[in-house]
């Protein structure tokens, strides 16, 4: 049976890159070794996460005052990496919180220094992105989440910031046309549009960093691993290089503008349905709907059982929603063929018809 993998991640991979992946695994370069065997110092390696960066600056045109890293730790991390590297001591930064892991990033950043929250749509579940808000100028930086993976929803203008605006971007990275220009900082876990868990991707510009009058440890500093150039310890290799793989995919579909129109595209025919179907309602104000998490519920929950079996027979997986939103979340990235949205659909039908 086909299995449509809705799963919000880790999440689907473009079958391509799981084949040269699984290939790669046993012989890399037709060496005879395994990618994971292999020395991060030699020299097919530091290709891979060379042109990995490489193919980051091609498709999100990343100007050369920025640098480009693969770190570990995950989103998690960057929470804590922010702040120690952007706050000056006795500092302040504004947040904007819209979910989760947004919660998650203003909680670190409180042992460093005072942070106002100047957005905050936990009034309504986070069923919306705040508008109307205004960014200090005396402020060390302004963080965002751009995409909220729980809640469904999606930043989709970014403010104009005159300190330094920093984006969490684990969810959309690549899906979507940005300028990046307008961040003094990015970071995204990979496991959603980019690659299998295991490592994070940060964009920064060089000029925003050193200024915050506190020692910062080794392994937190940004500067340490741009001057390492990703490798200060060993890197997470399979990870990078599968990265490596979706990044050279996303190149050979178009680039990121083909990509976006895809992703617009997949998500109006679910959306289209959700709100057509008596039998069914989306949880995000409609403005600020998210084009990769999709999130809607069931209207008469007696037909609970009845769709989610019929969900499994369809080899539909990974479509519950969070325990704190309930009904369900059909996550659509990149990689998702829009032929597994089209049974989505169908399943949606059947079940308003029967």
């Amino acid at each position: 049976m086909k299995k449509h993998n809705f799963s919000a991640g880790p999440c689907i991979l473009p079958k391509e890159v799981l084949k040269e992946a699984s290939k790669a695994v046993i012989n890399f370069n037709d060496d005879n070794l395994s990618l994971i065997e292999i020395s991060h110092r030699s020299k097919p390696f530091v290709d891979v996460m060379n042109n990995a960066k490489d193919l980051v600056r091609e498709l999100l045109n990343v100007p050369q005052d920025y640098s480009i890293l693969f770190l570990q730790g995950g989103a998690s991390l960057e929470f804590l990496m922010v702040p120690f590297n952007l706050m000056k001591i006795n500092g302040n930064a504004s947040y904007l919180n819209t979910g989760v892991w947004s919660r998650k990033a203003i909680q670190e950043a409180k042992d460093f220094g005072k942070v106002s929250i100047i957005g905050d749509s936990s009034d309504k579940n986070f069923n919306y992105i705040p508008k109307n808000y205004e960014i200090p100028n005396n402020i060390d930086y302004f963080h965002c989440t751009s995409n909220n993976t729980i809640y469904g929803t999606q930043i989709k203008n970014f403010p104009i910031c005159k300190t330094h605006l920093v984006c969490d971007m684990s969810s959309d990275i690549f899906s979507r046309k940005i300028d990046v220009r307008k961040f003094g900082l990015i970071y995204a876990g990979a496991q959603k549009n980019m690659g299998p868990a295991g490592t994070t991707l940060v964009i920064v510009k060089n000029e925003i960093l050193g200024k915050t009058n506190r020692k910062i440890p080794t392994m937190l500093n940004y500067q340490t691993h741009i001057n390492g150039k990703s490798m200060f310890n060993t890197p997470p290799v399979f990870p990078i290089y599968v990265s490596m793989l979706t990044l050279k995919w996303i190149k050979e579909q178009g680039g990121v503008s083909v990509i976006e129109k895809r992703n617009i595209k997949k998500a109006k025919l679910l959306y289209s349905e959700i709100d057509r179907n008596s039998l069914f309602t989306g949880t995000a104000l409609s403005e600020d709907r998210s084009l990769m998490n999709i999130c809607f519920l069931l209207n008469d929950e007696s037909k609970k059982d009845m769709f989610d079996k019929m969900c499994e027979d369809a080899g539909i997986n990974g479509i519950k929603g969070h325990r704190s939103v309930g009904g369900y979340r059909a996550s659509v990235y990149n990689a998702m063929p829009i032929e597994s949205i089209k049974v989505l659909v169908d399943l949606m039908k059947t079940l308003e018809k029967n």
